[in-house]
């Protein structure tokens, strides 16, 4: 609890910053801020992949960790992505667009599945539902990296557009995906490392999907700064889509794998904490 208040108040102290910095005539270029946003949601990955590769963190607890990630994020597509896609360009596009991101996660999650990408979430598991190894299977390096990259690119993209109404960055929606991204990306290079992936391999995925987050984060901005509400509310409900089928198929299975019949309780503690930082922010 006190390092999540900690990241709060980091938060809190880069957005003051930002405001006495506009107020001095020290402007940051929005664009930009878009790009750090992204930067500082996928740099959770990072963070995950590190304690993954330097401590010896129990599946048990790797499962929980996962569990509430996911009601965290299941809380922000609800409260803060639907709601805003619905009040910005109605529910007919929203719901387009939500169905629209889920099929089409659905489409290349299948497609990468095929190469090898299928467990790229697993921290190790029972025989046949584990990472395979590019012994295992040639290529799967490279489907697990872009798996991973689908999963990073829509949450990231959603920094970026939270930016086009004039308002800041959603403390709820960074604060899922920051907390979504730690187990994350702890439980996926857990399952790499026990794959015999280097630490090259593990870092520059990871390190790469960051930089590649940021840059989500700042095309969406720029991309759609002119775009009609209906096409912004479309896009939005696109990344949530993808956000809650990712869930359903990556991530809720890990969890399920350890924790079983907790599985339910502490993703709806992680839920709830999402919901009172919604209410609060």
């Amino acid at each position: 609890m006190r390092e999540t208040s900690l990241k709060f108040e980091t938060v809190g102290i880069w957005q003051q910053s930002a405001r006495e910095s506009t107020k001095q005539g020290e402007h940051v270029p929005t664009w930009l801020e878009a790009g750090l946003w992204g930067l500082l949601g996928g740099a959770a990955l990072v963070i995950g992949a590190g304690i993954a590769w330097f401590v010896r963190v129990p599946k048990g607890v790797i499962a929980s960790v996962m569990a509430f990630g996911s009601g965290v994020l299941i809380s922000a597509v609800a409260f803060d992505l639907m709601q805003e896609a619905a009040d910005t360009g109605g529910l007919g596009p929203a719901a387009i667009g939500f169905v629209g991101g889920a099929l089409a996660y659905l489409a290349a999650n299948a497609a990468l599945a095929r190469h090898g990408a299928r467990h790229r979430k697993r921290s190790g598991g029972a025989p046949g539902e584990e990472q395979p190894s590019e012994d295992d299977q040639s290529g799967s390096g490279t489907a697990i990296a872009i798996g991973a990259l689908l999963d990073g690119v829509p949450e990231s993209v959603v920094l970026g557009l939270g930016l086009l109404t004039g308002g800041g960055v959603s403390l709820s929606v960074l604060a899922a995906v920051f907390i979504s991204n730690v187990p994350e990306g702890l439980s996926s290079a857990a399952g790499m490392k026990a794959k015999g992936r280097s630490a090259r391999y593990v870092f520059g995925v990871w390190g790469g999907i960051a930089v590649v987050s940021a840059l989500a984060a700042l095309v969406g901005y720029v991309a759609l700064g002119g775009a009609p509400p209906e096409l912004i509310a479309i896009i939005t409900a696109v990344a949530a889509g993808a956000i809650l089928t990712m869930i359903a198929d990556t991530m809720i299975p890990e969890a399920f794998e350890r924790t079983r019949i907790w599985t339910g309780v502490i993703t709806t503690v992680g839920f709830l904490v999402a919901f009172a930082i919604d209410v609060a922010g």
